[in-house]
């Protein structure tokens, strides 16, 4: 299946770096798209997508920092992927702006297109399927039950039948741990061990794209395009503005612990609900 971590060097080589022609391009480092095969998503499998921009429904700020950015296309991802035992091909890599991963473009026996979370090592004209019973390779789907202990997955239900909640983004994945009674023990990418009912679907192998997170900017600008606006720290705001705001010159925040602009504490406070059905499940949280 290829191990979580790869070579530094490989990882560079993967990227591009760019020439100092620019101050924005000085220390710029950017994906290199050489695995992308297709330029132009499939029409029938797009639609519009209009962002909120951190607003709610009422069109009110409730989200910071968010807003602008490119327009973009929303790309249908099979997430479920509950077309059973029919072969699939494959037959595009594309990009996709939505998500960090790629998205393999899928053509099945009966002429049917989807789009799936690219997994890494997936190449044109493989083959796939989902199924209680299909080989263990490479973005196969299968559930939890019948794929073997120290396996690498993503792509993993919460709730049978709802579709891929867990290990989602670019180079992320699940190993599984253990098998006791009708749950299924995983290692989460954040080092969090849980347990998942033993019917969850999960598809082997990990998501595509892993250098995403060697990528430097280089400019604020490109954050710009993406829908993100300046965060502005609060030691530098006005004490009305912020509670780590006022005194004279870089002044320490005066009080206990961090706190968020509206007084409640943050940096390594837990914001989970303890009373989630959900926390009988975890066996050992994360580290902060």
């Amino acid at each position: 299946m290829g191990s979580r971590f790869i070579n530094s060097s490989i990882v560079f080589a993967l990227l591009a770096k760019n020439h100092s022609v620019t101050p924005g391009t000085r220390h710029q480092v950017s994906a290199d798209f050489s695995e992308l095969t297709k330029s132009k998503p499939e029409k029938s499998l797009t639609h519009g997508y209009t962002r909120k921009f951190g607003r709610n429904h009422r069109g009110v700020k409730t989200t910071r920092h968010r807003g602008g950015g490119h327009k973009r296309n929303y790309r249908q991802v099979d997430f479920r992927r509950d077309k059973k035992n029919i072969p699939a091909r494959v037959v595009g890599i594309e990009y996709d702006p939505n998500r960090k991963s790629h998205l393999a473009l899928l053509l099945y026996e009966d002429g049917e297109k989807r789009y799936i979370l690219h997994p890494r090592g997936l190449e044109i004209g493989d083959k796939v399927s989902a199924g209680s019973n299909v080989p263990l390779s490479i973005g196969n789907t299968l559930p939890l039950k019948n794929i073997p202990l120290g396996l690498e997955v993503h792509n993993i239900e919460i709730s049978p039948g709802k579709g891929g909640q867990f290990s989602r983004s670019a180079g992320s994945s699940c190993r599984i741990l253990a098998k006791e009674g009708t749950h299924i023990t995983l290692r989460m990418p954040s080092g969090e061990i849980r347990m998942v009912l033993e019917n969850c679907s999960a598809t082997i192998g990990q998501v595509g794209n892993v250098s995403h997170n060697n990528i430097c900017s280089g400019k604020a600008g490109r954050s710009r395009w993406l829908g993100r606006r300046p965060h502005v720290r609060g030691s530098v705001m006005n004490p009305v503005d912020h509670p780590h705001g006022g005194g004279e010159g870089r002044a320490p925040i005066g009080r206990k612990s961090p706190s968020t602009p509206w007084g409640k504490a943050t940096l390594g406070r837990r914001t989970r609900n303890s009373k989630k059905a959900s926390s009988q499940l975890i066996v050992r949280r994360r580290k902060k």
